[in-house]
């Protein structure tokens, strides 16, 4: 399954840029959760927009000291070395690398000295530096001098609610972008055509299995890109010259050593180690895995704390996007990584039969209760279904 591609988004931010309706250029900041496609759509726009006109930069592989971070920030740039406002080899310090920096996203022109564009990937993380010597408001510094630059800029974050706290100060330039889920007919460009090389299967035949693998896949995986193309390259693996099963790909992707339950863990321990209170934090997820959407009186309950404590874990919990609150009820943000936790946060490694189930009940979920289930139809009475599963009463 090839990395989809998002026309409707590429545009958006390609005329943010550009600036809307006859205005100024706009700073986009694209948010989104981990596996929706943000490095992806960075990566796409530098090669649409030119190489040489655009300088990607992961901030979150290089945002370790502000000295270190202005050197990789140079020596990995495309655009020509100019004297910038602090002199090479001027600066003695964080605040003064810093400063460098800034200087060097606000000053870098493109050959031809057009404006260049810079995509920081990532860009939150730069708050880091805010532990070193005079780096009290490093994303605030940040903001500022990005607002009032000649230059463009995309910035992306995984964390939606700190960014959108951080920007209400910001200047006016700056439009949030959230990252859309995947359509069926997205998941469906990237698909191979089904079973296209089998003798006695219809080209037809094979568009319809296409479809409706498609149709399942965006179902199953919430639309999020990087579990889609999990479950469809799984699929795909496990029945080459059947219809896919995308349900007993599940399966083996949430086994203990399944890619899909690697990248879940991924995210839950990242997210939980940028939170306060870690393992109270993971016991509000254990409660909400057994049982959501629940009332703050309800989790304080099961929890044994008072709701004032609880109030403040749970604001902790929003703040890296693990939960969300509607109508004062809180339940996962990802239907999957409270999947993950139902089968992983527990003494034992879950079973194969542990698995099946879970995974039967969430998919049982996840489809539209008028619709047939693909891969979970009822089997008529001695019929043995091919699911690679194990059917669950």
């Amino acid at each position: 399954m090839m990395i989809p591609e998002r026309p409707s988004l590429e545009r958006r931010v390609l005329g943010a840029l550009d600036g809307p309706n006859g205005g100024g250029p706009r700073i986009p900041v694209v948010l989104g959760g981990c596996g929706t496609g943000r490095t992806s759509l960075l990566l796409r726009l530098r090669d649409l927009i030119g190489r040489t006109q655009t300088q990607y930069v992961d901030v979150e592989r290089i945002a370790t000291t502000p000295e270190r971070f202005l050197k990789a920030l140079r020596d990995s740039s495309p655009f020509p070395a100019h004297p910038y406002s602090t002199p090479a080899g001027s600066e003695s310090g964080p605040r003064e690398s810093f400063d460098a920096a800034l200087s060097f996203l606000d000053t870098a022109r493109a050959p031809g000295a057009t404006p260049a564009t810079f995509l920081l990937d990532e860009f939150l993380e730069l708050r880091t530096f805010e532990s070193f010597p005079g780096l009290r408001s490093v994303l605030r510094d940040l903001t500022g001098a990005l607002g009032s630059s000649g230059n463009r800029f995309v910035l992306t974050a995984r964390y939606a609610a700190r960014a959108h706290r951080l920007l209400r100060d910001a200047p006016p330039q700056f439009e949030i972008i959230h990252v859309a889920p995947l359509t069926s007919a997205e998941v469906r460009a990237t698909l191979p055509h089904v079973n296209a090389d089998q003798p006695g299967v219809a080209l037809e035949e094979g568009d319809r299995q296409r479809d409706d693998l498609a149709h399942l896949v965006q179902a199953i995986a919430n639309g999020r890109p990087v579990y889609a193309r999990m479950i469809a390259e799984t699929a795909t693996a496990l029945a080459p010259h059947d219809a896919p099963d995308p349900v007993s790909a599940l399966v083996a992707l949430l086994s203990p050593t399944g890619q899909l339950a690697a990248a879940c863990r991924f995210g839950y321990e990242l997210r939980l180690h940028r939170a306060r209170g870690y393992g109270a934090l993971k016991a509000i997820l254990e409660v909400l895995a057994e049982e959501e959407p629940l009332t703050l009186t309800e989790i304080a309950q099961r929890l044994r704390r008072t709701p004032g404590s609880t109030k403040d874990y749970l604001s902790w919990l929003e703040d890296v996007d693990l939960i969300v609150s509607r109508q004062k009820r809180y339940s996962f943000s990802d239907p999957m990584l409270r999947l993950w936790v139902r089968l992983h946060c527990r003494p034992t490694p879950p079973s194969e039969d542990d698995i099946a189930r879970e995974v039967h009940g969430y998919v049982i979920a996840r489809l539209p209760q008028a619709e047939p289930a693909m891969a979970l139809a009822a089997p008529e009475a001695g019929e043995q279904k091919n699911w690679g599963i194990i059917e669950i009463d």
